[in-house]
């Protein structure tokens, strides 16, 4: 067995995570997730700036610079995609804070993801999802593919203590770990798929340890010092979830489940570079305080090619907040956003800019995010927000400049907020597309020393999984009752790309039946109407009776590209946990006494 910690979920993290997980005995690797495609875009635009950044700093001085004895001594082996667009310069930095501290610690970096420089070569690709051409070469900030878990195994295999790379699949560091230490071949299919479980179940950091959580009263009081996510894998891939002993948080059934669902689309097809996984027929077991045993990953070929993000400017955008407070707050900020905007297509029209090519007015507070659902009564307190999109910064300071001259004309109430002017950013957009493996050569560099490497990896088409049948609801009910969904259900959200993904897990599995004919597709689009553009699939998993919801084009573009309060539907679940369910009172009192 060995234990994997997950001590970073993002870029700008907290650096509690390390401290922690390296008191624990007999840790054996550490993975640090911090890369998304804002993110890339965001290195990329560093690196052009100067050449020796493009990394991500705080993994240098805040991760390795504060804690290298403490690596040193417990022989912990770190693994990080760190290296963002710069890999080689990130590790050679993590070589100086070693050589300072008087230590010996070999550091790899493994290259090759990053295809910037390339655009030229893809000018024929469609996007993934949408069909849409590529975008033109001078508007490119970052082409990334996500490379797979055999490269970084191999560094492992070499000898480095710290292996850095660029992009990668999140879950690719905590798999190659497994491969490092089990000697899992290309074609272990089921045991890559229960490796990569292991790094998608950690890669979010205390998100699997009651951050997040639906039930967040039950550790509110101990977030604070949130424990961060330890996945005890076994040879075979089973596993048990844990946190370091007298820290935050909680590592139950619920904690793990809502993180198993967490942006995985199909769950039967989750493609990663090195395996198709099939999480439908996971089981999750509580087996003591904060110990989660997870089984049953299945697994299936790998695709061909690589999953590639290439980001892109399209224009600026701006958004600014205002505040009413008093009777009638909703209507009269409404009011307000829809005057500022007249006036600035007024002022846009006799200056020669072309209208605003996207516009939204987001109001918080009086629940409009659950849309034609809302039940607020009037509320006395709003904010409102005011976003636009244009190919000009220009025009977007006019829509500034005219909201602010109207503040002493606006409906009373108004809350001044002297907290500084917005200024007009950058839209950076996602185009994924597909890159044929064999395009994409790979390189590992240990410590100053090229080392010979091939990807080879196994070209075997992928079979199609069972089909699952839907879970049926009895002939004989008896008494019914509503209730609502949240009392039945756990439930998380986010995205990918512009779709945004619901996972509900039932609080007990003879619910899911219920929930599985409650919760249709048709009652998802009515619920999200006022955002969804696409349709909605949904998937059954029988291991653990849950639900993933997957709604397309519901994020207004999504990441950075979006004007909406929430571009990446992380407050998906708790919308849709509000709807009622009918269920017999009798399951719900058999579930109380489980």
């Amino acid at each position: 067995m060995i234990r994997i910690g997950g001590g970073s979920g993002y870029w700008g993290e907290s650096d509690m995570g390390l401290p922690q997980l390296l008191a624990e005995p007999d840790l054996d690797f550490v993975v640090f997730d911090y890369l998304a495609e804002i993110t890339m875009s965001i290195m990329a635009r560093a690196h052009a700036k100067d050449a020796s950044l493009g990394y991500a700093t705080d993994f240098v001085h805040s991760v390795i610079g504060k804690n290298l004895p403490e690596i040193a001594e417990t022989g912990a082996k770190l693994l990080s995609n760190a290296g963002g667009v710069n890999p080689e310069k990130c590790a050679e930095a993590v070589r100086a804070k070693i050589a300072e501290a008087g230590l010996n610690l070999s550091v790899a970096a493994v290259t090759g993801d990053n295809l910037t420089q390339r655009a030229g070569d893809f000018a024929n690709a469609r996007e993934m999802f949408s069909g849409e051409g590529f975008p033109a070469a001078d508007r490119i900030a970052s082409i990334n593919a996500y490379l797979g878990a055999f490269a970084i195994a191999e560094a492992l295999n070499a000898g480095a203590d710290i292996v850095i790379t660029g992009r990668c699949a999140d879950s690719a560091l905590a798999l190659a770990a497994c491969i490092h230490s089990f000697g899992w071949k290309r074609d272990d299919w089921d045991k890559l798929s229960a490796g990569s479980l292991a790094g998608h179940l950690i890669e979010c950091g205390p998100q699997a340890s009651g951050g997040n959580f639906t039930d967040w009263e039950e550790v509110e009081d101990s977030l604070v010092d949130a424990g961060y996510p330890i996945a005890m894998v076994e040879a075979d891939g089973t596993m048990v979830l844990t946190k370091p002993r007298g820290t935050g948080g909680a590592v139950t059934v619920g904690t793990v489940a809502e993180q198993l669902v967490y942006e995985i689309g199909d769950p039967q097809a989750y493609l990663l570079p090195d395996v198709t996984c099939d999480f439908s027929n996971v089981t999750l077991d509580q087996i003591a305080l904060d110990q989660v045993r997870v089984a049953g990953a299945t697994g299936r070929p790998a695709p061909a090619s690589y999953k590639t993000s290439a980001t892109f400017r399209d224009g600026y955008r701006i958004q600014t907040l205002w505040y009413f407070i008093g009777r009638d707050a909703s209507a009269k900020a409404r009011s307000f956003a829809k005057s500022a905007f007249k006036r600035a297509n007024r002022k846009l029209a006799a200056s020669g800019f072309d209208e605003y090519t996207e516009t939204s007015i987001e109001a918080v507070g009086d629940d409009t995010h659950f849309g034609a659902f809302a039940d607020a009564q009037d509320t006395r307190e709003l904010a409102i927000k005011i976003a636009a999109r244009h190919p000009d910064p220009k025009a977007l300071t006019i829509l500034l400049k005219e909201a602010s001259g109207l503040a002493l004309a606006a409906p009373p109430g108004l809350a001044l907020y002297t907290g500084g002017r917005p200024s007009p950013s950058q839209v950076v957009r996602l185009f994924s597309f597909l890159v044929p493996k064999q395009d994409v050569p790979i390189s590992i560099e240990l410590d100053g020393k090229s080392l010979v490497y091939s990807e080879n990896p196994v070209t075997i088409e992928a079979s199609q999984p069972d089909a699952i049948d839907e879970p049926a609801l009895p002939q004989s009910a008896g008494d019914m009752t509503t209730v609502l969904l949240r009392d039945l259900a756990y439930g998380r959200s986010g995205d990918k790309g512009n779709n945004a993904n619901i996972g509900l897990i039932p609080r007990a599995k003879l619910f899911a039946p219920w929930i599985w004919h409650a919760v249709t597709t048709q009652v998802v689009e009515e619920r999200f109407a006022h955002f969804l553009e696409g349709r909605v699939e949904r998937f059954y998993m029988p291991g653990t009776g849950a639900m993933n919801l997957l709604l397309h084009d519901v994020l207004g573009g999504g990441g950075m590209a979006s004007l909406r309060c929430d571009p990446q539907g992380k407050s998906y679940a708790q919308i849709l946990l509000d709807m009622p369910v009918s269920i017999p009172r009798k399951l719900l009192r058999e579930a109380s006494l489980a």
